[in-house]
């Protein structure tokens, strides 16, 4: 049995056919994984996000411990509330885990971890802090459920407690709000607007309720994993870990390198990178001909290996096979992959597809 999260008795009165899922028994749909992606998309989903796990983290030397930990400067961060997606890297350029940060007032940050890596994040962290004056307080007592769709706001913002309610309607994007005991952040994994909220674990179960019973789609891995594709966005252990940095995995643009002072872990390894013609790129494919993307698919131009697949699905939204290929730099739009041992057609496109709802290229 893996682990579960605090609305596993909701997944199993639903109905969600459950998958093993990071160590987690986590639902993957709970009938048709198409009408959950199409609510999210044109109306409004909820996902249980409670095995990623929210780090909180403060002292005397969180913002220079941070500027050393993070690819991605927190010093950016000025307003409270105000959130930063980032890489975590090792020393040679390799991402620990992907995140997003979040600044929420002086000396108090809150970090939140894939789950999967969770473990491995919270030790590197403590490690890295050895000798600082840094509190690091992982928070298994939270639960995390994101909202996400078109009208995910306005229907979740009357569920909220009172102190949260007005926080849901008016935050700019990549922006959170405290509450007493609830963290509302306008963030997401969909390409669609929305929140994610994180509250203590046992007010898990009648948030949940309440949004099923005002309507918003219950949505499993399945639809999570498609909506993040469409949408253009990584996913940790297949688009980018430990082995490939942020520069082959189309995360250059969360690298900062101003000011050059400032000597984040991995920067040497990445710098040497950098202009290197030989590095590889993360790109998107749209499949031309039949069949399904999926990773570890050869990626061939003229007949000759250039990459390989690391992502890939069907698009509910596009009716097409659509992924993320790590290849040479240099390639033509044309390309094939390999499916089933024979050559299939694929155009090589810069992502997103789709964002709000829309497609975001020509098909």
């Amino acid at each position: 049995m893996g682990k579960r999260t605090p609305l596993f008795p909701e997944h199993e009165r639903l109905g969600a056919r459950i998958v093993r899922f990071g160590g987690w028994d986590m639902p993957l749909h709970y009938g048709s994984q198409i009408d959950e992606h199409h609510a999210v998309r044109r109306h409004a989903g909820a996902f249980d996000v409670s095995h990623m796990r929210p780090v909180d983290l403060s002292g005397r030397d969180i913002q220079p411990f941070l500027r050393r930990l993070l690819a991605n400067d927190v010093a950016k961060l000025k307003a409270p509330g105000k959130a930063l997606y980032s890489c975590m890297l090792n020393p040679s350029g390799g991402v620990v885990d992907d995140l997003i940060v979040y600044f929420r007032g002086p000396s108090r940050y809150r970090i939140v971890v894939n789950a999967g890596t969770a473990d491995k994040d919270v030790a590197w962290v403590h490690t890295q802090a050895e000798g600082l004056d840094v509190a690091i307080e992982r928070r298994d007592d939270l639960a995390m459920i994101a909202v996400q769709g078109p009208e995910a706001r306005g229907l979740a913002a009357p569920l909220l407690p009172r102190d949260c309610q007005a926080a849901a309607l008016e935050l700019k994007p990549f922006f959170a709000a405290d509450g007493e005991r609830w963290l509302v952040a306008r963030t997401g994994y969909t390409g669609e607007d929305g929140i994610e909220v994180m509250l203590p674990a046992e007010d898990a179960a009648g948030f949940w309720r309440e949004l099923i019973s005002a309507g918003v789609q219950p949505c499993g891995l399945g639809a999570r994993d498609t909506l993040r594709l469409e949408a253009g966005m990584n996913l940790y252990g297949q688009d980018m870990d430990e082995t490939v940095g942020p520069l082959e995995s189309g995360l250059g643009w969360t690298v900062a390198w101003d000011p050059p002072e400032r000597d984040f872990i991995g920067r040497t390894a990445l710098a040497s990178m950098r202009d290197n013609p030989g590095r590889r790129e993360l790109v998107g494919l749209l499949l031309t001909g039949r069949g399904i993307l999926r990773g570890h698919q050869p990626v061939l131009e003229g007949g000759r290996p250039v990459g390989e697949v690391t992502s890939g699905g069907y698009s509910p939204t596009l009716d097409r096979s659509i992924g993320f290929a790590r290849i040479e730099q240099g390639i033509g739009e044309g390309c094939e992959v390999e499916i089933r041992g024979k050559p299939v057609a694929a155009r090589v496109v810069k992502p997103p597809f789709v964002r709000r709802g829309k497609p975001c290229i020509d098909i």
